[in-house]
């Protein structure tokens, strides 16, 4: 159980599924798939979705690059937390809006793997949180020409690692988006 007090509920966090930021992503209309089925999944359950948009330079907010990808559609009263660095929660509001949601647990897809995916889970963990990896629901491009491993081995490895991460008090975890079961989650 999360080491947060009075925070029973699940959220499934949707990280940097923007146009520029998944265009190039390893199995990107699977990855893409896989997240807007637990999207639809989560909100029949009653579980939070909440969204996550990264801007930068490079990323303008308002373009048409840092629009959510057109297979995903935020419903009105979801929220979105609007970052510059990797970890989510860094200079956000996401720690408020989780507390305001009396969220202790997250369920984590999103982009990249091996920066904002890894960042926010990592940073989930040191605040308090549970937070679970959906296992076929991140993705990241390509950077073996800068001496990095494959997009698939990087996933691959991602999902080794946190299936085995432990922390006091608090769970880590995989699990493929086909065996999510939000009913299991409490949301009360």
């Amino acid at each position: 159980m999360t080491t947060l007090t009075d925070r029973p509920r699940t959220a499934l966090v949707v990280i940097d599924v923007q146009n520029a930021v998944v265009a190039g992503g390893h199995d990107r209309d699977a990855v893409v798939g896989a997240i807007a089925g637990l999207v639809d999944r989560a909100r029949e359950a009653g579980v939070d979705v909440v969204w996550v948009q990264h801007s930068s330079e490079h990323l303008v907010e308002g373009s048409d690059e840092w629009q959510i990808v057109p297979e995903l559609t935020r419903a009105g009263t979801e929220p979105v937390v609007h970052k510059r660095y990797a970890d989510s929660f860094e200079e956000t509001d996401l720690e408020q809006t989780l507390a305001e949601r009396g969220v202790g647990h997250l369920v984590v897809t999103g982009a990249q793997t091996d920066e904002c995916v890894r960042s926010t889970l990592h940073g989930a963990i040191v605040r308090g949180y549970d937070a679970t990896l959906v296992s076929d629901a991140h993705t990241t491009e390509d950077q073996s020409a800068y001496g990095a491993p494959t997009p698939d081995l990087v996933i691959a490895h991602t999902n080794l690692y946190w299936t085995y991460h432990t922390a006091p008090g608090r769970t880590a975890g995989t699990v493929a988006a086909a065996d999510v079961d939000f009913g299991a989650f409490a949301s009360a």
